[in-house]
């Protein structure tokens, strides 16, 4: 069966419209990755005698079963088609928003939060693979780089909005989701088009769970690798499960005859080296979205509010050049483009090292080095994103943006888990400074081999469609 639209169907659906729906989506999922960050001191504060330690469940809850379903649920859009499992993932976001935003106490708020971080998961992947078959091969690069700005927008958009809608009160920050997802569904229901899904047998279950489990238990690992210890039982436990459960799902995979990822993805032209890429980039990106968090609100003493403001410039920079670049790239190529990206990046976190004092100097410290970091990310992951998926054939569309997604998430685990052990404690002082540069440079470095993996990339001759 085929997985993408018809001619015919392309010309009654407009990519611009598929984009614009599924863009509120990803700006939503996306948001919630940054926005409950900052409503955790007030959440503690609502549910009395409510621990931080207990509270970061509220995080680690979402990201663990977000990564771990990912590519399950890219498997489960190319076979059952995308309309389908994007809108049912998007009204699972939407739900599991609504009950965070009433429950009454921390379990049924981690709780509340998987159900939003499967709706996620559900979506995300779909989101994409509904606009990758509703653009022409000619066009997708550039409909890819607008699918990673609104991703973007939403980091830029999330501390800034968290500390308004905590000035109201933290159920704020769930319940902006309820409105906005309910009209992208409601929409979506009537507007985007229902490219057909592979069908054929059901994919391989006991890979689907071990794929699930090694990542999820790799996860916990790397979230929790501070607080319980790194040789602890706890960690050195799930570090055997993810090793386990990866082996399962390797020999699972070779030998079902519809494997959850086929093999054959990772020939896919570039796909390898831009898994590569995507890790040790959002490695670095991870850190440094939280040394600067930290700096400005540990260091300076900015309130949630005012950091939100003061990280805003850099991603903001990641819109404007994702969409600007295209005709650059088409000049130089993607992986000088690339390559650019990961220096830029590193240029901006070397600049924190050099430039950043003790006193707040926000103007002549932090703001170039933000709006470098930023120029690093437009240029990187869009462009490795689409050099990504060009090559893909269209009914991996979703499973092949999933492995990319997951990618991401397990580069931005294990960078925050890498920074917060180069820092140590405690948050002030010269010993500070000395720390927060150590961890700038380690950012740079990765960054910078990011970068270097991507001079490799050359973007393949897109996959075409039929129909």
């Amino acid at each position: 069966m085929n997985a993408v639209v018809t001619q015919e169907e392309r010309r009654a659906v407009d990519s611009r419209v598929v984009l614009g729906i599924v863009a509120v989506a990803v700006l939503l999922s996306s948001l919630d990755l940054f926005i409950v960050n900052v409503a955790l001191p007030r959440i503690a504060e609502d549910f009395s005698g409510a621990r931080i330690s207990g509270l970061s469940w509220v995080l680690n809850a979402y990201a663990i079963v977000y990564a771990a379903l990912l590519v399950p649920a890219g498997r489960l859009g190319d076979r059952n088609g995308h309309k389908t499992t994007f809108l049912t993932g998007l009204g699972v976001f939407v739900l599991g928003s609504a009950l965070c935003a009433v429950a009454p106490n921390t379990g049924a708020l981690v709780a509340f939060r998987v159900v939003q971080a499967a709706g996620a998961a559900l979506l995300t992947p779909s989101s994409l693979g509904l606009l990758l078959a509703a653009t022409p091969a000619e066009r997708r690069a550039t409909a890819v780089r607008l699918w990673v700005a609104f991703g973007g927008l939403g980091a830029a958009l999330g501390p800034v909005l968290g500390g308004l809608l905590v000035e109201l009160h933290w159920r704020w920050v769930f319940l902006v989701n309820v409105p906005l997802g309910i009209i992208a569904l409601v929409v979506g229901l009537r507007l985007l088009p229902r490219p057909a899904g592979t069908g054929g047998p059901l994919p391989d279950g006991v890979g689907a769970l071990s794929l699930i489990a090694s990542v999820g238990s790799l996860i916990l690992a790397v979230v929790k690798g501070q607080d319980w210890g790194w040789g602890s039982a706890g960690v050195l436990g799930a570090i055997a499960a993810t090793l386990v459960f990866a082996a399962v799902f390797v020999i699972s995979s070779r030998r079902h005859h519809s494997p959850v990822v086929d093999p054959g993805l990772l020939r896919v032209p570039n796909f390898t080296v831009v898994l590569a890429n995507s890790l040790l980039f959002n490695f670095a990106f991870a850190g440094m979205l939280l040394s600067a968090v930290l700096w400005m609100q540990n260091v300076w003493g900015w309130s949630a509010l005012k950091t939100g403001l003061g990280i805003a410039p850099g991603p903001l920079v990641v819109p404007v050049v994702a969409i600007a670049a295209g005709p650059f790239i088409a000049r130089v190529g993607v992986g000088r483009v690339l390559a650019l990206g990961g220096l830029a990046f590193a240029a901006g976190t070397v600049w924190w090292a050099q430039a950043v004092a003790l006193h707040a100097n926000y103007a002549s410290g932090l703001l170039a080095g933000m709006l470098l970091t930023g120029l690093g990310v437009g240029l990187t992951l869009p462009t490795g994103t689409a050099a990504g998926t060009s090559g893909l054939p269209p009914q991996q569309f979703a499973t092949g943006s999933a492995v990319l997604t997951m990618a991401r998430q397990l580069g931005m685990a294990v960078g925050v888990a890498v920074l917060v052990a180069v820092l140590g404690s405690p948050l002030d002082g010269p010993a500070t400074l000395d720390a927060f540069r150590h961890g700038w440079y380690v950012i740079a470095a990765a960054s910078v081999a990011a970068g270097a993996l991507g001079l490799v990339v050359r973007m393949p001759k897109p996959a075409t469609t039929t129909g």
